[in-house]
């Protein structure tokens, strides 16, 4: 039972800075974002094929990973941000699906469908096997850290303040003199990447990624993380994902309550499950578990 925790908390790790992410692109700044299990999955298979063909070692692979995802977000942005909302979702889910398709079909890259194999893990030859599941919870929790400081320090700075007016109305930021379009650039730029890091964390941690993984459920998922948490707060997501989480895998053992239900069945039930989590979750806090604190000016912060 606790080895079974312990890989739950991994993955809420993986969740968190996903969820960290999508904060900055919409809770803070307003940019829709549909395409974040393609990220995801760049990451992952970034630092995959470079660890598992190339040869690469982890401390030049995972940060390839980043700075693919990275570059992604950038291109994306660049290419789409001066789309309205509606559009840019559909434009990001788009792309988060040609990278899915990609990788699924380039088989004799990626292994498609088979699964591509990585044998690599960071530190495996200090740890004892036994002890590494533990270890690999505390390596992600590392990079959770690092990405809410990053996430934290930008929320709270001028361009935090900046990204703020443009999510309320960009026109007048850009009346402001703030460069609308370069802000927008950067954050999608910057959530890429993390995306990119949370995808190398994953293919490392389960040693076996292939595209089933990188559904646009994935998506969702994170969307009702920022949602539940409280978009705009940093900490409110640690918690939306690790709720969402929990509700993920606790509703795995509704077939012990309900044996006569058949595994399609099941699937659904779970997902209506999460749904209502999602539903009473907006009735009772609509802003969230923890929702975006209120930012006072004085004459400190206004001169920053």
């Amino acid at each position: 039972m606790s080895a079974y925790l312990v890989s739950m908390a991994t993955y809420a790790g993986f969740f968190m800075i996903l969820a960290l992410a999508l904060n900055l692109q919409w809770g803070l700044t307003g940019m829709v974002n549909f395409g974040i299990a393609g990220f995801y999955a760049l990451g992952a298979y970034t630092s995959g094929l470079l660890s598992a063909k190339a040869g690469w070692p982890l401390g030049l692979s995972i940060p390839m990973a980043i700075a693919a995802g990275f570059a992604a977000g950038g291109l994306v942005a660049l290419l789409s941000m001066r789309l309205r909302e509606d559009f840019l979702a559909i434009v990001t889910l788009g792309v988060g699906e040609v990278i899915r398709l990609l990788v699924l079909n380039e088989d004799q890259i990626t292994e498609g469908p088979r699964g591509l194999r990585i044998e690599a893990q960071p530190f495996q030859s200090l740890v004892a096997p036994e002890n590494y599941p533990v270890f690999y919870l505390a390596f992600v929790a590392f990079f959770v850290a690092i990405t809410y400081w990053i996430c934290e320090r930008i929320r709270e700075a001028p361009m935090g303040r900046t990204l703020r007016a443009i999510r309320e109305d960009d026109v007048v930021a850009g009346v402001l003199g703030k460069n609308v379009f370069r802000h927008r650039i950067q954050i999608f730029a910057i959530g890429g990447g993390f995306m990119g890091l949370a995808g190398a964390l994953y293919a490392h941690y389960s040693q076996n990624i292939s595209p089933e993984v990188f559904m646009p459920t994935v998506a969702m998922f994170i969307w009702m993380s920022v949602i539940v948490g409280g978009a705009g707060n940093n900490r409110g997501l640690l918690i939306g994902a690790g709720t969402v989480i929990m509700f993920l895998e606790g509703t795995r053992f509704f077939g012990d309550v309900l044996p006569w239900l058949d595994a399609e069945t099941m699937s659904s039930v779970r997902i209506i499950t999460i749904g209502l989590l999602l539903i009473v979750t907006l009735r009772l806090r609509p802003r969230g578990l923890l929702p975006e604190p209120k930012f006072t000016y004085t004459k400190d912060n206004i001169a920053g």
